[in-house]
């Protein structure tokens, strides 16, 4: 069964990627409040999951 925080990693990078797909601001610019929304959610759930990769590899 696929890991449940890498599968919320992944699909916290799509809505990102498809936001910024259809957003004209995230497009010109570094990014609207709800791009820059979705990609803080995206970092800290892809930091949280290689984190527990590499405590997985220490053990």
């Amino acid at each position: 069964m696929p890991d449940d925080l890498y599968q919320r990693y992944q699909a916290a990078h799509r809505a990102h990627q498809a936001h910024i797909a259809s957003c004209p601001r995230c497009s010109d610019n570094p990014g609207c409040p709800a791009g820059q929304r979705l990609y803080e959610t995206f970092a800290r759930l892809q930091d949280a999951y290689l984190t527990r990769l590499k405590q997985r590899r220490t053990r």
